[in-house]
């Protein structure tokens, strides 16, 4: 056998490279898209639940201080981990005047809607 025949059979040709770095390349860009994807998950659920507790505490402030609360809307500006939220509470009147329905929206500073909380407070 001459040493031309032998080196032929040794290693991979040019088309197997070229397949295999195009599968890596593939997986890569997937493992990328999917880890980004789970970043802004992650984000979001930090932010959900940030303004949960923005509404939360509101409304248990509300009810803590045995406040009846007047009818109509109100905005204000809640903190929590380092981050500022709108609030925007809506009072309403019931059916017995004896309570009120609060509903408290929050949303981030670009106006995009997180959370949503809503409680019926008696009068005292």
């Amino acid at each position: 056998m001459s040493g031309l025949a032998r080196q032929a059979g040794r290693g991979f040709s040019l088309v197997e490279v070229l397949v295999a770095v195009a599968i890596v390349a593939i997986a890569l860009a997937a493992g990328g898209r999917a880890a980004g994807a789970l970043l802004d998950n992650s984000q979001r659920l930090s932010d959900v639940s940030a303004a949960q507790w923005c509404a939360e505490n509101h409304m248990v402030n509300l009810k803590l201080t045995r406040y009846f609360p007047d009818v109509g809307e109100s905005n204000t500006v809640c903190k929590q981990l380092g981050r500022e939220y709108k609030l925007k509470v809506l009072v309403r009147p019931s059916f017995n005047p004896n309570f009120r329905i609060v509903d408290a929206g929050v949303a981030n500073a670009q106006d995009v809607p997180l959370v949503r909380l809503s409680a019926i407070i008696p009068r005292y």
